[in-house]
């Protein structure tokens, strides 16, 4: 083990914290998302009528990816100033009071169109909370893992969206099956969105028993020449966050895909029920959950290129046969469906945890991935569902189908375009020198 690696009891501790956080960072985010998808449409657009009213509020999740980014450089300013830990404090309690403000929010009959504007203020906050949180949680166990296990403990706050995402699943399942349609289109809801501050009370009891980042701290001296992190990550690593970005947007464009569109998908062009479509859910987090281990380990054997080239890839085929599959009509079909594409973003995503931060400097580590991270959720995560989703009803399933093999094509030239890092040393600024060096197959 190296100097600036852990001690594996404190390792544990910190690989713990990082997924509780980013369990319960997603997992708020999320449940925006199938409420989205289910109710805000009668909820806060009820005048829009049912098509353009689920436009619109699907247009509302994506507001937050474009506040993503501005999430990433204003706690990466913080992260890379005054440390890992005190950003993560804060990320997560911006999203858990974003969160429950969501689920004490009035209606559009009630309070009339402060309704709409209030609910994307606070969509825009969570998307902020939410682009300082994965960098952050990521950088604090990469920085701190032995070298030859980096990708396998990179791999705890990965975990958080695939469990996020079986969580949110399963409390709205849970929800729906024990009241009527009409009790939880009015207030049922809610519910996800208010329990979400035991989660947070929870993980800031888990957050604020962890200590900094041994990498941070030991380059204390060498950071203070950087006082705007931000202007450091554009103009030394641009490449960098360029490419960082494609190569993961593959999996936020599958993965939101996934999880907003599916579910609308299968509900109101299927005609499955809500129970079954949520069920279905939950076995397409764990596919997730599963690959994203499987990709995790094998990158510190392999490396972190290797894997995701093969994720961005796969992606191509699964793209091209997705709908296909789903208009068979049946669950299993569906199932299938929904569980192809994340058990290959699954794949992908895993490695990201240790490449992102692996090809950025100390410096601005936190700035750098965050950007890189978060750039890919906008194109990703927020253009896609939109672009692909007009798409399906222009020209069918199989344009939104090209549309992300297009995705997946764009994300394999990227990663083509950077090294390998699992090598690389997070310490100082060696690794600037390191990243910077011409690609190799």
């Amino acid at each position: 083990m190296s100097q600036s690696s852990a001690p594996r009891q404190k390792m544990s501790r910190i690989a713990v914290a990082s997924l509780v956080g980013t369990t319960i960072e997603f997992y708020d985010f999320f449940i925006y998302g199938t409420a989205a998808a289910l109710v805000f449409e009668s909820v806060f657009f009820p005048a829009l009528g049912t098509a353009a009213g689920t436009a619109a509020a699907l247009a509302t999740f994506g507001v937050a990816f474009v506040a993503r980014p501005f999430g990433s450089v204003l706690f990466g300013h913080f992260g890379d100033r005054l440390g890992r830990k005190k950003t993560l404090v804060s990320t997560l309690l911006l999203m858990g009071l974003a969160t429950v403000a969501v689920g004490l929010l009035p209606s559009t009959e009630s309070i009339g169109a402060a309704a709409p504007v209030l609910l994307i203020a606070l969509r825009i906050c969570q998307g902020v909370a939410v682009g300082g949180e994965w960098a952050g949680a990521t950088l604090l166990t990469a920085e701190n893992a032995p070298r030859e296990k980096r990708g396998f403990y990179a791999l705890f706050p990965q975990l958080g969206p695939s469990l996020a995402f079986m969580l949110s699943s399963a409390t709205f399942l849970v929800i729906t099956l024990s009241m009527s349609k009409a009790s939880f289109a009015a207030w049922g809801w809610r519910i996800p969105f208010l329990i979400s501050i035991v989660l947070v009370v929870v993980g800031l009891y888990v957050r604020l028993r962890i200590e900094e980042s041994a990498v941070f701290t030991a380059t204390a001296v060498d950071r203070r020449s950087d006082r705007l992190p931000i202007a450091a990550a554009l103009t030394r690593q641009p490449r960098e966050i360029l490419f960082g970005a494609g190569a993961v947007v593959m999996t936020f464009a599958f993965f939101y895909v996934s999880m907003t569109y599916l579910t609308t998908y299968g509900v109101e062009k299927l005609g499955l029920s809500l129970s079954t479509v949520l069920s279905i859910g939950i076995v397409a987090g764990l596919a997730f959950a599963v690959t994203t281990v499987i990709g995790s380990v094998c990158s510190d054997r392999f490396g972190r290129r290797k894997v995701i080239m093969t994720a961005n890839a796969l992606a191509v085929p699964v793209a091209l046969a997705l709908f296909p599959i789903l208009d068979l009509g049946t669950p299993t079909a569906f199932a299938v469906g929904m569980c192809l594409p994340l058990a290959v973003v699954g794949l992908g995503y895993g490695p990201a945890g240790a490449l992102l931060p692996e090809i950025f400097s100390t410096r601005h580590r936190y700035t750098g991935a965050g950007i890189a991270y978060n750039l890919a959720g906008v194109l990703g995560g927020a253009v896609t569902p939109l672009v692909s989703s007009q798409l399906a009803v222009s020209f069918g399933g199989s344009a939104m189908g090209f549309y992300l093999a297009a995705i997946g094509l764009v994300s394999l030239l990227s990663i083509l375009a950077l090294r390998e890092s699992k090598d690389n040393a997070l310490e100082g600024t060696a690794l600037r020198e390191a990243a910077t060096a011409p690609a190799s197959t």
